[in-house]
């Protein structure tokens, strides 16, 4: 059956209308399959996400969740000679790639519909038996270290490193997804072993397979296939991820670069997925109203000429997900602009009506039509499922637009006022050393603008 739901579903039904099209069963060593039946094209996508990435990576880890990704695709008992792995996926027409996150990595080819059965097997050849042979870690060492050279060599880098440092101290490592130079370069077979003993567990996995399928042939083919990889320890019983320190006090960075305007950036700490995911979908929605180029919020700060632009966002994530607030201004205007941005902030929860209920409304619709057309496409479908069930379950994907059309302006303040308004924020700046010094800009006075801001 073709996804048909744009028209036919409102915002507050759309689990029901997940639940006829998404299936899901738990195979007895502990993968989770899930189908995603779509026949408007005669194309499927098979993807294997685990809960690995950098929050597991302590610093002497650090950025080996991403290397692993780039081993991923090399020698295995299956195939055991260089690039043969790689020809096969060439022989099955696929459409393939990879990507690491914070809290995630995934797998994924797109294959014509008779070939799903291939591309599932294709896959648990690299799950069951990885070779880490040294002349291809070499290779891919190399390869990962260009692009980090290629990461570092943007000016926005500097700053988004500086700024993470801050905001997550000592456990920095576990949201460097590109990861340490030194760390990368001199990696060993026995690490990313390690990797894959701990994380690389049908347990700690789930296989999605999405588009021209039958889902209980699907499941049939999963289990005969996948069956037989052996359930692993509790990766985080075994390993205990840390908890985030807690940020204390404001602070401030700024990074002098050759760039053409000021770029700001002011990040807090906000919710765990796990811990306050009431939160996170009003977090959602909160950003939403402001980055509305009709709010008030950006009519204040944008149409009035004192920010080139000005954009909020929370990114989801269960080991704390940060609050982004970043803009371009000019040096002249910096001074005021933070603090009309500070002040414009406290007013969402001090004045009554700031948000109104229209505004509310329109961003709901307006987040279950996206998603209504991500689920048109089966492999956009894929990674969003495998993005959510590792960060935070798939009932919370299931759930999520229902949740948003919950939300209202009290909630709006109410999560405003516990993560933002008041609370220990870093301030990152990224201007040119000449602007620097002609304003005089200085480490301990940006980290108290925001906790100055009046309305």
């Amino acid at each position: 059956m073709l996804l048909c739901v744009v028209g036919t579903a409102p915002a507050m039904a759309q689990r029901a209308v997940l639940e006829k099209v998404i299936q899901r069963r738990v195979l007895p060593n502990g993968l989770e399959v899930v189908v995603l039946e779509n026949h408007g094209v005669p194309l499927a996508t098979v993807e294997i996400s685990v809960r690995n990435g950098s929050f597991t990576q302590s610093p002497e880890y650090a950025g080996l969740a991403h290397l692993y990704e780039h081993m991923f695709f090399k020698a295995n008992d299956q195939y055991p000679i260089v690039d043969q792995y790689i020809d096969k996926a060439s022989e099955l027409g696929a459409v393939f790639n990879a990507q690491t996150k914070e809290e995630q990595v995934n797998y994924y080819l797109t294959v014509a519909s008779d070939s799903v059965e291939g591309a599932m097997r294709y896959l648990v050849a690299a799950l069951l038996g990885p070779k880490f042979r040294q002349d291809e870690l070499e290779r891919e060492r190399q390869v990962v270290i260009g692009e980090y050279d290629r990461n570092e060599s943007q000016p926005f880098f500097r700053l988004e490193e500086a700024m993470g440092k801050k905001l997550w101290s000592d456990q920095w490592s576990r949201k460097n997804v590109i990861g340490d130079r030194l760390v990368i370069s001199t990696v060993t077979p026995d690490k990313m072993r390690r990797i894959r003993d701990l994380y690389y567990v049908p347990n700690n996995s789930v296989l999605i397979i999405s588009g021209d399928v039958n889902p209980a042939a699907a499941f049939t083919m999963a289990e005969r296939i996948y069956g037989v990889w052996p359930r692993g320890e509790d990766p985080f019983v075994k390993a205990p991820v840390p908890p985030i320190p807690p940020l204390v006090k404001n602070d401030a960075v700024i990074v002098e670069e050759d760039v053409n305007a000021v770029t700001v950036l002011i990040q807090w700490q906000g919710p765990s997925v796990r811990k306050d995911e009431d939160a996170t979908f009003v977090a959602d929605v909160f950003s939403d109203v402001l980055n509305n180029p009709q709010s008030r919020f950006q009519k204040r700060l944008v149409d009035t000429g004192l920010w080139q632009g000005v954009g909020v966002n929370y990114y989801t994530l269960n080991n704390v997900g940060p609050i982004s607030i970043s803009g371009q201004t000019t040096p002249d205007k910096l001074r005021e602009a933070l603090r009309v941005l500070f002040a414009e902030l406290r007013l969402v929860v001090t004045q009554p009506g700031y948000m109104s209920q229209e505004e509310l409304d329109a961003t709901k619709a307006n987040r279950s039509v996206s998603t209504a057309f991500g689920l048109e496409r089966s492999s956009e479908s894929s990674h969003t499922i495998g993005f959510w069930w590792s960060v935070s379950g798939l009932d919370y994907y299931m759930k999520y637009n229902d949740e948003m059309g919950k939300r209202t302006a009290a909630d709006l303040r109410a999560y405003a006022n516990k993560y933002i308004i008041d609370r220990p924020h870093i301030t990152g700046v990224m201007l040119t050393a000449p602007d620097r010094r002609r304003i005089g800009l200085n480490v301990s006075e940006l980290s108290t603008i925001g906790a100055r801001a009046t309305p």
